[in-house]
């Protein structure tokens, strides 16, 4: 493996310089002060791939060290015939040295034991030298609509680090689901932590899967999910989504609903996909509740970000309602997006008040933006451009770019075809920064983020296909400083995905191959909504 086949581009490298360093029984692995957990990571998974102890020692081998004249996240990796050095600013940098030293070894370095007994494992003699380009460099994962088991959180985490991605955005509540224990409401779990069937495929379909569908994280597994992350240098953003995409916490608690136009006691969990029209009522005892939901959130996830949804929440519930009628007048909001901006404007001052900030999907402009909110711009760039010119903060995550449950490919075998067709040079040349902003604006733009949506993900290996080889892409676009979109290189790009696929291979990742899904990826006669000029509202 050479230091021209790394993904993210690094902002230099220069080699190979001399022979480079032999990895094998006697490397010694030293770790300065703040370096702890890389030095436990490099232990636990290169060295249990490569079979060496990598046992503290005075030997040659490799070095770990903060080095304060570099940026946080920044890194600088020497090998040489003596050894390897890796410095960050700090440890999250030197974690990320780390992982491009894994990449430096070779595709055995991504697996979970050794393929052979006393390996020896070059190293190429380089000097490799990268900071990232934003702050926030994330994928959001919906585990409400089809849940995906710890064990498989906890394996993402892994993938997300393998590409220095540093936010987990972990979409926890829906209408078809609730996945997080809250013990003083346990009836959220109790009962609206799965559904009695799914629909299968785009919601037009006429099938059915009738196996009942469910699952959810106790707080103890929310414990152990962050902890794992924050070893891994990764944020966990949790979105409890309000005051739409409600129905499941409404079948638990029928008096969240808009009991005087809804018959809530009879709402189930939902079943299938789209834009559900049973919103929350806009009274204090809702209020009340979702701080009691936050306030044990809070407690699980010590992230200063937290996402309250926000999108996609209809009114026509709450102009039929006299009751919410009654408390637009009362609160003199004006009219019912008023009444979702009060919504939002309250758990911003709530969340704010206890040192968190507040960040949600784009509709939250709409009635006017609280004040401390950071925005979730997925409708195109629109609602980022109209936040940061207002000066507010801006995570980019344009659907027609980087949703990663879009198909990959135009033609009649991609599973479950949904949306617009985005391919692999597609996402690589996406460009978070809109030019319609002005330098002193961009700075608003805190990063970006790919999302996946999981309505026709039913299992992990879906989820994989759907994600993988495109958020390779979408991790150099977070990390890597590039040209504009149409003077990126992507047949470069292209060159270091084929050292990329083994180490996905050496991984289980069950990925699009790049000649079209394998027989097994395929769902032949599944409906899906094929179309590019209009959003695919799944």
């Amino acid at each position: 493996m050479t230091f021209e086949q790394l993904i993210p581009a690094p902002a230099r490298a220069e080699g190979p310089h001399s022979e480079g360093f032999i990895l094998d029984s006697s490397t010694a692995l030293r770790a300065g002060p703040g370096t702890e957990s890389t030095e436990r990571w490099l232990r636990a998974t290169l060295g249990g791939a490569l079979g060496l102890p990598l046992a503290p020692g005075e030997g040659a081998g490799i070095s770990l060290a903060i080095d304060d004249s570099l940026a946080p996240e920044a890194y600088r990796l020497s090998a040489t015939q003596s050894g390897i050095e890796i410095a960050g600013g700090a440890a999250p940098g030197v974690f990320w040295g780390a992982q491009t030293l894994r990449q430096l070894v070779g595709p055995e370095a991504f697996r979970r034991a050794p393929l052979r007994a006393a390996g020896r494992y070059a190293v190429p003699g380089c000097l490799v030298e990268d900071s990232p380009r934003f702050g926030w460099r994330g994928m959001m994962l919906d585990v409400a609509r089809h849940f995906m088991p710890k064990d498989g959180v906890l394996r993402y985490l892994d993938l997300l680090a393998a590409h220095k991605l540093n936010v987990f955005h972990f979409h926890l509540s829906d209408d078809q689901g609730w996945r997080v224990e809250i013990k003083r409401y346990p009836k959220l779990t109790e009962e609206s932590s799965w559904r009695p069937r799914t629909k299968w495929g785009h919601r037009a379909s006429e099938l059915w899967n009738d196996t009942p569908h469910g699952g959810f994280y106790t707080q103890d597994d929310i414990r152990e999910i962050v902890a794992y992350a924050h070893e891994r240098h990764i944020a966990v953003v949790p979105e409890i989504d309000i005051p739409g995409h409600s129905q499941a916490a409404i079948h638990a608690y029928p008096e969240l609903g808009n009991t005087d136009v809804v018959d809530t006691a009879s709402l189930g969990v939902w079943d299938s996909w789209g834009i559900n029209p049973n919103v929350l009522a806009p009274t204090e005892n809702t209020l009340r509740f979702y701080e009691g939901v936050f306030e044990e959130l809070l407690e699980l996830f010590p992230s200063t970000f937290v996402h309250v949804g926000g999108d996609e929440c209809p009114k026509d519930q709450w102009k039929a309602s006299p009751a919410a009628q009654a408390r637009i007048k009362e609160l003199g909001v004006g009219d019912e997006d008023g009444l979702q901006s009060w919504f939002i404007r309250h758990f911003d001052s709530w969340l704010t008040a206890r040192g968190r900030r507040l960040i949600g999907w784009d509709e939250i402009l709409e009635g006017g933006l609280a004040e401390g909110a950071t925005v979730s711009s997925w409708r195109g760039y629109g609602g980022g451009i109209a936040a940061a010119k207002a000066g507010h903060d801006v995570v980019m995550c344009p659907e027609q770019q980087v949703y990663l449950d879009h198909r990959q490919d135009g033609g009649p075998d991609e599973p479950v075809p949904i949306g617009f067709v985005r391919t692999l040079e597609d996402v690589y040349r996406f460009e978070p920064v809109p030019p319609q902003l002005t330098e002193e604006e961009a700075r608003h733009v805190l990063g970006t983020q790919a999302n996946v949506w999981t309505e026709v993900m039913e299992h992990h290996a879906r989820v994989d296909y759907q994600v993988f080889p495109r958020l390779a892409a979408f991790a150099e676009v977070a990390w890597s400083t590039l040209p504009a979109p149409a003077e990126r290189d992507f047949a470069d790009f292209e060159r270091r995905m084929t050292p990329h696929y083994a180490r996905l291979d050496a991984l289980g990742v069950d990925y699009r191959p790049p000649g079209g899904p394998l027989p097994w990826q395929k769902r032949p006669g599944v409906l899906g909504r094929p179309i590019d000029g209009a959003p695919p509202n799944v």
